[in-house]
């Protein structure tokens, strides 16, 4: 069996999806299935057991002998979160539960990191540079950072693990996820009830409105990522994983305007105060050590993934 923890939600249920894709059907969704909002990204896929978020752990220990791999995909990905012991509770201390069981019972496992580690971006974004370095712009960034800093600190490690920090994902299966959700899904529902699309504006000397540059990765890639460590099985340790190519978020809004061929009509607003100081103008993963393991396989570029986004599933009302 294959675990697949945060299975409900955007990147979990795509990688469930990609699985069965592949042929793999004994699987294993973990989440709080509560949120019926969530319901339609799995309600089509083929999986083993369906398991209570908070009954996993005790689950796992008494069916390690079938486990084969776990995906930590779950976590709470809020990044405006306020509640330290939900982040503590969610982020670092079940975290912590599954990797010891891992090294218990010899378990493969892949986590959910992120790209909030990397803050502003003061020391760059290379998945080598040390979390005791690196300075997080949120409670939720820096939940993340110090499960990242506690596994490397580990002594006792599972025989294969890897964290994967995730930069600005996009993709379908996100549409339960409110003001979290990617700037892509806003922006085609902005153009389809209003006809435009209002962007932040800069408030950083020498770079414009709308300039601002993110790493912007389809999750249909990131996916594929996932099941070349479940093949892979080795050289553990933390991998960025984005596209490797910073875009502008005007860039992004005129692809959502082409994908539906509409004449781009982008206009600006200014970012909210309470988040402003915190904004980032930059982010782009670092992707040579993921390559030089051995994935080879192309990144979609922007305009190819909001297409694709956009045609096959936005506008169909499809999941994935």
């Amino acid at each position: 069996m294959i675990v697949i923890t945060g299975a409900a939600g955007f990147i979990g249920s795509c990688l469930v999806s990609k699985l069965n894709s592949e042929g793999f059907y004994d699987l294993v969704l973990v989440d709080d299935f509560s949120f019926s909002t969530k319901n339609k990204n799995f309600e089509k896929l083929r999986y083993s057991f369906k398991i209570e978020r908070e009954e996993f752990h005790d689950w796992l220990k008494e069916n390690h002998r079938t486990t084969q791999f776990i995906f930590h995909i779950g976590a709470r990905t809020k990044t405006t979160e306020k509640n330290l012991e939900v982040l503590n509770h969610l982020n670092i201390e079940y975290s912590q539960k599954i990797w010891n069981i891992c090294v218990e019972f010899g378990l493969p496992m892949v986590y959910a990191s992120s790209a909030a580690t990397y803050g502003l971006g003061e020391n760059g974004f290379d998945d080598d540079t040390l979390p005791e370095k690196l300075i997080p712009l949120n409670l939720y960034g820096e939940s993340k950072n110090n499960f990242d800093r506690w596994a490397l600190e580990q002594e006792n490690k599972p025989y294969f693990w890897a964290g994967l920090k995730f930069f600005n994902v996009y993709g379908p299966n996100e549409y339960h996820k409110d003001r979290m959700a990617s700037v892509i899904f806003h922006t085609y529902n902005q153009i389809k009830n209003t006809g435009e699309m209002y962007l932040f504006k800069s408030h950083k000397a020498g770079i414009n409105d709308g300039e601002q540059m993110r790493d912007f990765v389809y999750v249909k890639d990131v996916v594929d990522v996932c099941l070349f460590f479940l093949k892979h099985r080795k050289n553990s340790g933390i991998y960025n994983l984005g596209s490797g190519k910073a875009r502008t978020f005007n860039d992004l809004a005129k692809s959502v305007f082409d994908s539906l061929s509409i004449e781009s009509n982008i206009k600006f607003k200014d970012t909210p105060e309470d988040i402003r100081n915190k904004y980032q103008y930059f982010t782009e993963a670092k992707m040579d050590k993921l390559k030089s393991i051995g994935y080879d396989k192309e990144f979609q570029s922007l305009e190819d993934g909001v297409k694709d986004y956009v045609i096959n599933y936005l506008s169909v009302n499809e999941y994935y």
